[in-house]
């Protein structure tokens, strides 16, 4: 297929809408037909508070060159949404750890119709990106997080807007 991403290929598990498996599709294939399937988001946070946020690599067939979650990827066939998590945390930036569940979303159009669960991690090991997935990615404090969601939000992955919104409702309903 001229010009298909070499992800195009990953095999992916389709979901209907209560998150429950239907089939496999390949990546290329759910995204253009909009099926349903799975996403893990984590978001990174250091000893200060400050969140990691990545800038998507300029290759990437969804939103490249968008800031998003820390890490975040596909939940491979039959792999559980904390497996991915645990794998895309060390893919995409070298970081072993625990981590916790902090809420799922429904798949709508904001998460490009995916379920998508979220974790996070606090930890003081010093990000490595994986330059095939991240352009760029750094620790920003989150009054600076929130001036650059309000001054420039078309810079950010919609989904990652969607899940921060919900993690601060979250974290006020927590304390």
């Amino acid at each position: 297929m001229p010009g298909a991403n070499p992800t195009d290929f990953e095999l992916l598990e389709v979901v209907d809408a209560q998150d429950r498996v239907i089939g496999t599709a390949l990546r290329g294939e759910i995204h253009r037909r909009r099926l349903c399937h799975r996403a893990v988001h984590i978001f990174v946070f250091n000893p200060s508070g400050d969140v990691y946020v990545q800038r998507r690599s300029a290759v990437k067939d969804r939103h490249a060159l968008k800031l998003d979650s820390s890490a975040a990827g596909h939940v491979d066939p039959g792999e559980s949404y904390y497996d991915a998590a645990v794998r895309e945390l060390r893919e995409e930036l070298s970081i072993e750890g625990p981590i916790e569940k902090v809420m799922w979303i429904a798949a709508c159009p904001e998460t490009d119709n995916e379920h998508v669960m979220l974790f996070k991690t606090v930890t003081e090991a010093e990000p490595v990106p994986n330059p095939e997935e991240i352009q760029w990615g750094g620790f920003i404090p989150l009054h600076r997080l929130t001036k650059m969601m309000e001054n420039t939000p078309d810079d950010f992955v919609p989904a990652f807007l969607l899940l921060w919104r919900g993690h601060l409702r979250n974290s006020a309903s927590n304390r």
